[in-house]
């Protein structure tokens, strides 16, 4: 489904490999969780979903990262995410990646583009 650009935040508001942002998108016809995280200065969006079961990845609002700052994590089962590219690098989610989010930064801000599949 492809929802119109919107803007999130403002770039700022993303400290690399810190903590990210919670937004809503229309995902098939539902409102679901998203997300959006700095890693390696470029902004990367996903549904907040992990690949396992539908949970929620961050264990307190807007912590996705692990200890290290490298890897996104799963705080329910483990399972644990490329932060750059929303794939499984291990755990329950048996190689089913994130749902990838398509953003545009530009003049400061962060925009929803839609999604990677659309």
């Amino acid at each position: 489904m492809v929802e119109r650009e919107r803007v999130i935040c403002e770039g700022v508001a993303l400290a690399e490999a810190g903590a990210g942002v919670r937004f809503e998108v229309e995902y098939f016809g539902d409102i679901a969780p998203a997300f959006v995280i700095r890693k390696h200065g470029v902004a990367h969006g996903y549904l907040n979903r992990c690949g396992h079961v539908a949970m929620e990845l961050d264990w307190r609002e807007g912590v996705f990262f692990d200890a290290d700052g490298r890897d996104l994590l799963c705080s329910t089962h483990g399972a644990t995410y490329e932060a750059a590219s929303g794939r499984c690098l291990g755990g329950p989610c048996n190689g089913t990646p994130l749902v990838k989010l398509r953003l545009e930064e530009r003049n400061g801000l962060v925009y929803f583009m839609g999604f990677d599949d659309d």
